[in-house]
């Protein structure tokens, strides 16, 4: 069936049902920025959101310019659910789709945040054998890079998206049975 050919209301619900079906992308971006909104880490889990480095910084400052001076820790933008949190001089943001469950969205935030939060408590060390014991640091290990911290991070929101995905996949058919 063309565009033309399909009648207007059959498309709209056509559309409405594929907006509304799970997809593999629950998280579709996370990215965490300075005081100033100047990105120090992002990734974008859809290859078809924002696919240039242009689009994507313009789509953070946006997000930055509406958020960091409200005390809420939900917006809405460009058809986005975006959840954030602030603490002294970094935002934290995990956005997902408009129909995206905001709790969900939430536990990866809040997985993210307490990550970090917990791998950079070990800095305040000054002791350097207690730092090696801290984060299990052996000899043989690579050390830490923005690179490495950058792909531990990706490794462990990937296995809390498929962990939420299943969740919702379990939920759906639990309801539709």
């Amino acid at each position: 069936m063309t565009a033309q050919s399909c009648p207007r209301q059959h498309c709209a619900t056509t559309m409405d049902s594929a907006a509304l079906e799970p997809s593999l992308y629950t998280v579709k971006a996370v990215f965490i920025l300075d005081n100033d909104g100047n990105r120090l880490l992002s990734k974008y889990y859809d290859p078809e959101l924002y696919p240039s480095m242009k689009e994507q910084k313009n789509f953070e400052k946006n997000v930055f310019n509406k958020t960091h001076k409200a005390d809420n820790e939900i917006a809405f933008l460009e058809g986005m659910t975006i959840v954030y949190k602030s603490s002294i001089d970094l935002f934290f943001y995990v956005v997902g789709s408009a129909q995206e469950n905001e709790l969900m969205l939430m536990a990866v935030l809040n997985c993210l945040f307490e990550s970090l939060s917990q791998m950079l408590r070990v800095i305040l060390e000054s002791d350097p054998q207690q730092v090696i014991e801290k984060v299990n640091y052996r000899a043989d290990d690579s050390p830490l890079s923005e690179q490495s911290v950058a792909q531990h991070i990706t490794e462990k929101l990937a296995l809390t998206s498929n962990v939420l995905q299943s969740a919702k996949e379990q939920i759906k058919w639990s309801i539709l049975k």
